[in-house]
């Protein structure tokens, strides 16, 4: 990938956040005018300069303009779907260990917050999303946000992932659907050897079904957990918790491909072995 140039550039998009830290994102060209409610602030102004800069609107308001993180684009960018937020867009990366040249699948695309995510970490993706609508959004949303050699590994399919996959040889299938455990089957045909599993899923219900599911599976070690953010305000000797927090969003279960052997060891290793780990169909 390219390095990011010194300066902010027209065409490209600029984060500006004013004295009460509201934040606003802003997508530069020439001859063009943001406007707040603290005056306009000419784009003319950010072009050529470096972030970290301040600007100054007609009313003399001031907003310091930044490189918008990839957290800021996905909470901002736009959307049709429910996108899963920034907090667990990195525990999803870990527990799939998304790597560079990761060949995965991916479905419930939606808005593609997980699809940026996984492209700026250099995975190259086969997606599936059943909604023409969504599946546009997130084409454009990744050539918005990451340039068109991220776009070049995102081959997005308007298809039904529970019709099954196609191809084979993936290290990775992420999944934000509301019934994952019909993708198991599929996922045992086409991921390699050790290739884990990861669901993304808001309901305690569904993630029982999953787990069930994977019991019954050539998957093993499977973990669920869900992440919860506390903020702290930090002003002089005033050290205390926010009062408010991000708490529940989703609950997220990841499992690995295992061969039979190991299969019904880890079985075990959990107190019984599953009625379907004798039938498993992949080999270490």
């Amino acid at each position: 990938m390219s390095e990011l140039p010194s300066v902010f550039r027209a065409g490209e998009r600029v984060l500006l956040i004013d004295r009460r830290r509201r934040r606003y994102l802003v997508r530069l060209e020439e001859g063009q005018k943001f406007h707040t409610h603290a005056g306009t602030v000419d784009h003319a102004e950010l072009i050529g300069r470096t972030p970290g800069s301040v600007a100054t609107s007609a009313s003399g308001a001031r907003f310091v303009a930044l490189r918008p993180t990839l957290a800021d684009l996905v909470v901002d960018m736009p959307r049709g779907a429910q996108v899963i937020y920034p907090k667990d867009l990195g525990a999803l990366m870990m527990l799939a260990d998304i790597f560079p040249g990761a060949r995965v699948v991916e479905s419930g695309v939606g808005s593609g917050a997980l699809s940026m995510a996984m492209l700026r970490a250099g995975a190259v993706i086969t997606g599936y999303e059943i909604r023409d609508d969504f599946a546009d959004r997130a084409r454009r949303n990744v050539v918005e946000g990451l340039g068109e050699e991220a776009a070049s590994r995102f081959d997005l399919r308007v298809a039904d992932v529970y019709d099954g996959i196609e191809g084979d040889g993936y290290d990775r299938v992420v999944l934000d659907l509301p019934e994952p455990w019909r993708v198991i089957k599929a996922a045992e045909e086409v991921l390699v050897p050790g290739g884990i599993l990861a669901a993304y899923l808001p309901s305690i219900v569904q993630v029982s079904q999953l787990r069930e599911a994977l019991d019954q599976s050539a998957f093993g070690f499977a973990s669920t957990q869900e992440v919860l953010v506390r903020t702290w305000h930090v002003e002089g000797l005033a050290v205390r918790p926010d009062h408010r927090m991000v708490a529940h969003t989703g609950f997220l279960t990841a499992a690995r491909l295992l061969g039979p052997d190991a299969t019904q060891w880890d079985r075990k290793a959990e107190g019984g072995i599953g009625p379907g780990s004798g039938s498993h169909r992949r080999t270490p």
